[in-house]
């Protein structure tokens, strides 16, 4: 994708922030009412700002020798100071005003990308996350959002109130010495030139410097998850380095970033001082001529400093626009992705009562990452409803890539797999994996109760049917014993339960999924003897009455299979029952012999 991209002419760095920017645009506008709320805000924020220096003029004019030779022609200077307080209050009001709603705005859109990413996320196939380091994209949700809420509560209200000022401020000096304001306005261009030309190279750093801390959450998100690993083989120091490398790489690209905006605020900030100093020399002279009062004088040299200040703030807010962008772009790619597998605008119904029928029909498939091997190469199996098949063969056979394609995980390059007569690309995916229950070799425990653990299976099973679930599954008498029953939090990744407990919980939500089609992968694999004896016993009663495919090394545990089919390279390359294929010299035979000839020695 990234090839493609670099290939096809990519409109300008300022071009595309913009675009990259109308996500939150999209986010926002969901709340106009905030929205409305916060420009009423800004608004009296920015006249009241400008009203201050207006209220000085009148106010030194009218008290210092100004006003007329009558008393009463100098009016009440009590009642000016009160005015300038009153214009104070309504800039304190309006100000925290803005910043509630505009925070507020900033929180709610951030909330809002991250449930439409990870929404997002949820629908797409296995094969994108093979591409796409799940570590990586973790940091996007989390830094990059970080990043646009920023920009939403903090930056975004800067801007406009710096923006509204500074146009306000302008129509103030304008009022006072049109002559001098716009000579103001024709160097503008000068002051937004560097802006543009430095923000461009801006962002690109910005960018690069948000893909440099993603890879920093890469590294320590696998180091912490591999832990024991690490420490089993003493690799501390290298991962150290590892990291300090990938940490080193952020901090030489944020170097640059930085140095590119010190010098964009530098130059501007140069430009815009340089600019005003020049209108207030002119300013003074005008005085001197007695072409403007002394109290025009001073609100036009606070008039100046105020504009001075707005626009000279937003250069250094706009280098936080730009890394915004960088962050919203990369958050826009991954609400932009589409699924690989979809389901089709009309899907067809799968059959009532389901039977559990499966077909695999001359199936050949590769696998995304892995292009140069066939995984399967035009293979064919047909498992009748209620049949019990054991697959088996040396790792890499294929075995596996079965479930993948059964669920619908991937698509087949050729062939077709059916199940009750229904090809799955004509079905939708929901529906197919609906007919499923599955038992995986690792199974997945989640950081929640052992109650949120077990009904994964089925979420709307009321705790009668969950304790059924565990007893049907030899789960319930350990799921009594710990400290809060089912309320008991598992910890991460299971931690507080034994391998063989983490199989019989993933049994039990096959158990409460009651699905016509089981698949069990390797489900009793490395478990101590008690272990699997528990977890088999409750696999027999599971798969009683369903169609079951079974992926076994210990081939021991797939004696009574109805059927075993031995695979190699991708292909069955035998099939039949223990005793039909023990009595061959095949693959399975050599397998047996290995194995049951380790067991008696």
């Amino acid at each position: 994708m990234a090839t493609i991209v670099e290939a096809s002419s990519p409109p300008s760095p300022q071009r595309k922030s913009i675009a990259s920017l109308s996500i939150v645009w999209r986010m926002a506008k969901r709340y106009p009412g905030r929205i409305f709320y916060a420009g009423c805000a800004l608004l009296a924020a920015a006249a009241a700002t400008s009203s201050i220096p207006v209220g000085i003029k009148y106010v030194v004019e009218n008290s210092f020798g100004q006003c007329e030779q009558q008393a009463a022609g100098c009016g009440d200077i009590d009642f000016m100071f009160l005015m300038l307080f009153g214009i104070v209050i309504i800039l304190g009001v309006s100000t925290a005003l803005r910043f509630y709603f505009v925070s507020w705005l900033g929180e709610r859109v951030v909330a809002d990308i991250r449930i439409g990413v990870l929404d997002n996320l949820l629908r797409l196939s296995p094969s994108y996350f093979e591409e796409n380091r799940p570590a990586e994209i973790a940091s996007r949700v989390t830094a990059d959002t970080a990043v646009i809420e920023q920009i939403v509560g903090t930056t975004a209200s800067v801007a406009l109130r710096n923006t509204l000022t500074g146009i306000a401020g302008v129509v103030v000096l304008t009022w006072l010495a049109p002559g001098l304001t716009l000579k103001l306005l024709i160097g503008i261009p000068i002051i937004v030139f560097p802006i543009t030309f430095l923000g461009r190279r801006l962002q690109e750093l910005s960018r690069t410097s948000q893909d440099r801390v993603a890879s920093i959450g890469t590294v320590v998100d696998e180091v912490l998850g591999a832990m024991k690993i690490v420490q089993a083989f003493g690799q501390q120091k290298r991962e150290s380095e590892r990291f300090g490398e990938a940490a080193e790489q952020t901090f030489s690209t944020a170097k640059r970033r930085i140095f590119v905006r010190a010098g964009m605020t530098s130059i501007v900030i140069f430009l815009l001082f340089g600019g005003i100093t020049l209108l207030l020399w002119g300013a003074t002279w005008d005085v001197k001529n007695n072409h403007m009062s002394g109290g025009a004088m001073i609100a036009y040299v606070i008039s100046a400093v105020l504009v001075v200040g707005s626009f000279g703030s937003l250069t250094e807010v706009w280098g936080d626009v730009l890394r915004g962008a960088g962050a919203a772009g990369r958050l826009s790619e991954l609400i932009a992705e589409q699924p690989g597998i979809a389901a089709p605008l009309k899907p067809t119904p799968l059959p009532e009562p389901a039977q559990g029928g499966i077909v695999f029909d001359s199936v050949t498939f590769r696998y995304p990452t892995r292009q140069e091997t066939s995984a399967l190469n035009a293979f064919c199996l047909s498992v009748e409803p209620g049949e019990t098949v054991a697959v088996v063969g040396p790792s890499g056979a294929g075995k596996s890539t079965l479930f993948q394609l059964l669920q619908r995980f991937y698509d087949p390059e050729s062939g077709q797999i059916l199940i009750d007569g229904v090809p799955l690309p004509d079905a939708d995916p929901i529906t197919v994996r609906q007919r499923m229950a599955m038992v995986p070799q690792e199974t997945v425990i989640f950081a929640a109760s052992a109650r949120d653990n077990l009904r994964y299976g089925r979420w709307d099973s009321d705790d009668s049917a969950l304790w059924a679930a565990a007893e049907a599954a030899n789960a319930a008498t350990f799921l009594r014993e710990l400290p809060d029953g089912l309320d008991t939090y598992m910890g991460e990744g299971g931690a507080r339960l034994s391998g063989g407990q983490r199989q019989r919980i993933a049994i039990a939500r096959a158990v409460l999924r009651d699905s016509p089609i089981l698949l069990l992968d390797e489900a009793t694999s490395a478990l101590d003897a008690e272990s699997e004896r528990l977890v088999q016993d409750a696999l027999d009663r599971l798969m009683h009455n369903r169609t079951t495919i079974v992926i076994a090394h210990r081939l021991a545990t797939i004696r009574n299979a109805d059927r075993i089919i031995v695979m190699d390279g991708g292909k069955i390359v035998e099939q039949g029952n223990h005793a039909e294929l023990s009595k061959n010299k095949g693959l399975y035979a050599r397998l047996a012999k290995l194995q049951f000839s380790g067991e008696h020695s």
